[in-house]
């Protein structure tokens, strides 16, 4: 029996109990009313798209020309726009996401005006982006189950039991335009713990997946544009985690994290990486700087060195008060990112290039 049958025949029974002072109550509207709001926090989105999304990593994993397609928006009406197109026109909202980028929340929702891609709108702007799509679809699927209901009651008039079956076995198995939703957190907007509360109050919007990169917040470019800016590993692993712990403390133990790497194409770094040892994290990130060998004689004043190896090592350092990796070694960067992230909490991984649009999720776990 489905969930609205189930409806009408719990709510007649309460009314049996409730005797006459529910007189007025028809359990079938109750039963529409409950229908038309299936999702009362966003919390319940997240976790019945979060199931959503896990199911079709497994599809994909399984056979990977089972794809599913995410369409960016930047605008409540926007997004149920599209779901309602595809639902009408393919019959179905399987495999189709919304994709919530951070560029377009830049450009187009900012209080400050139209900016660049840069994390320079307010922290709050996505998630307040996630609960106006959530809460535009919530209403495509009030208006659509309206329309059905309102057939119904007409199908029933007219004595069309056909119809009326017909119509029924639409209300019974529904197919809501509640779909994932990917939303990009950019570099965290700060700290792991700034990272951490801005990704609790997306997840309560709704967020089941939260997209999150390897730049430094306060440095943070295009991905398609030179100059970026990356953190050493533990650095981006401590946001990683904080995602993590946002949603199982929420509840959502099965949310998604996209840890999207943009050293394939940065070759600067904010710092040098924390080593205790030879061969940890932090020696492999600063195994990548481009340093000159030098001799204490040949220190100057203010300068950083490192030790590696026994060597006396000073990363070159610009203006800007950034150091520079050496040329060509994104492509080492970039796999030592993607398996310590997959290693440390992230779900899937997103590889940025600085050729528009081809940034793409590379593996999937």
């Amino acid at each position: 029996m489905s969930a609205y049958q189930n409806d009408i025949k719990a709510v007649a029974a309460l009314k049996e109990v409730a005797g006459n002072s529910w007189s007025a109550i028809n359990p079938e509207s109750v039963a529409r009313m409950r229908a038309q709001n299936r999702f009362k926090t966003g919390l319940e989105i997240a976790q019945y798209t979060a199931d959503i999304m896990r199911k079709d990593m497994a599809e994909y994993d399984a056979d990977s020309s089972v794809y599913t397609q995410s369409l960016g928006c930047w605008h409540g009406f926007i997004g149920q726009q599209k779901l309602i197109s595809i639902k009408k026109h393919l019959k179905t909202t399987n495999k189709r996401y919304l994709y919530l980028s951070g560029w377009m929340v830049a450009a187009l929702r900012s209080e400050f005006g139209p900016l660049p891609d840069q994390s320079m709108h307010e922290k709050t702007a996505v998630s307040d982006l996630i609960e106006e799509l959530y809460t535009f679809l919530r209403q495509a699927d009030s208006r659509e189950l309206d329309l059905l209901f309102t057939a119904l009651d007409a199908a029933r008039e007219a004595g069309d039991k056909a119809k009326a079956a017909e119509i029924q076995s639409q209300i019974d198995n529904y197919e809501t335009h509640i779909v994932p939703i990917i939303a990009d957190i950019d570099a965290g907007f700060g700290n792991p713990e700034a990272t951490y509360l801005l990704a609790k109050r997306m997840i309560e919007a709704g967020a089941c997946c939260i997209q999150i990169e390897n730049q430094v917040s306060d440095e943070k470019q295009c991905g398609h544009q030179d100059g970026k800016v990356t953190v050493p590993h533990a650095d981006f692993l401590a946001k990683i985690a904080a995602v993590r712990y946002a949603f199982l403390e929420l509840g959502i133990d099965n949310g998604v994290i996209v840890a999207r790497t943009d050293s394939l194409g940065a070759g600067l770094t904010k710092q040098i990486a924390v080593t205790k040892e030879p061969g940890d994290l932090g020696d492999l990130y600063n195994s990548f700087l481009d340093c000159e060998e030098i001799t204490e004689a040949e220190l100057g004043n203010g300068d950083v060195v490192i030790k590696r190896e026994g060597k006396l090592l000073r990363p070159k350092r610009l203006p800007s008060n950034l150091f520079q990796f050496r040329k060509g070694t994104g492509e080492d960067r970039c796999v030592l990112d993607c398996i310590t992230s997959l290693q440390n909490g992230a779900d899937l991984l997103w590889i940025e290039t600085e050729k528009p649009h081809v940034g793409q999720i590379k593996a999937m776990v």
